[in-house]
């Protein structure tokens, strides 16, 4: 993952040819979406100088791009399509990550989406209550400790993109992974973990909008299958301190809202 590069493609095109050359790249995005080197790809058209275009393309490594892509087919049947514009290049260059990136405010995080501090300890609430009573759980959590409930509604909140509480004050991902050590979760427990915290969601009335519910049931489907690798698989010698904190975010295409 962290051998990704962005290729980015600039080429300056006559207005009258502006239609032409779009549809010759619509059709190598085939060969282009075919390769298991290529992660992404878009193509912008400048909007103060229209004749201005940058082709984006992420690979898998600059080497898989030069190397591997470029002695394939899938290279040859794009080549064929985007050839007679190879002139009109300005710039081709590769572009490695430097660790600055973020999202901005127009699009809100899960955590100030379903509702902030508030609701996500009412869904924790929600769900030990079920949980300690239910047969396949009732054993796991029976000792529980009177502030486990708000402990998980401030790791949850974090991971969804609120304050970073259970980090400065709790220790992080090691924190909650220790917990899980030689708990030896069976993956029946796991599903019913899954179906009480969909049923705790409906209680704290987290939003039922299919975006945040599906990113909200794919962490959960995530953490509760870390939780049963660490409860079975992992030692206290063998968990990792430096592991960062989850961060999770929509996952879908257009953002949680219709702007």
């Amino acid at each position: 993952m962290s051998s990704r590069t962005v290729e980015y493609i600039r080429y300056t095109i006559p207005a009258d040819g502006a239609q032409e050359f779009i549809s010759a790249y619509e059709r190598a995005a085939g060969p282009l979406s075919a390769s298991p080197q290529c992660v992404d790809y878009e193509l912008r058209r400048c909007e103060e100088e229209p004749e201005s275009f940058i082709l984006r393309i992420t690979w898998t490594s600059t080497g898989d791009h030069m190397e591997t892509f470029r002695a394939s087919e899938q290279f040859r049947a794009f080549f064929t399509e985007i050839r007679p514009y190879v002139k009109d290049i300005t710039e081709m260059r590769h572009y490695a990550p430097t660790g600055v990136s973020g999202q901005g405010g127009a699009v809100p995080s899960l955590y100030e989406w379903a509702g902030g501090e508030k609701v996500f300890a009412s869904l924790t609430d929600a769900f030990y209550r079920r949980v300690v009573e239910d047969d396949l759980l009732g054993d796991l959590f029976k000792d529980l400790p009177a502030e486990h409930a708000g402990h998980v509604a401030l790791w949850v909140a974090e991971v969804f993109g609120g304050p970073k509480t259970y980090s400065e004050q709790l220790g992080g991902h090691e924190h909650m992974a220790l917990k899980h050590i030689g708990k030896h979760i069976t993956e029946a427990q796991r599903r019913r973990w899954v179906n009480l915290m969909q049923d705790a969601a409906d209680e704290a009335g987290l939003p039922k909008d299919a975006e945040f519910r599906s990113a909200f049931l794919a962490y959960i489907e995530w953490g509760t299958r870390m939780a049963l690798y660490y409860s079975n698989d992992v030692s206290d010698e063998d968990c990792q301190p430096v592991q960062p904190m989850p961060s999770w975010g929509w996952g879908v295409p257009g953002g949680p809202y219709q702007p």
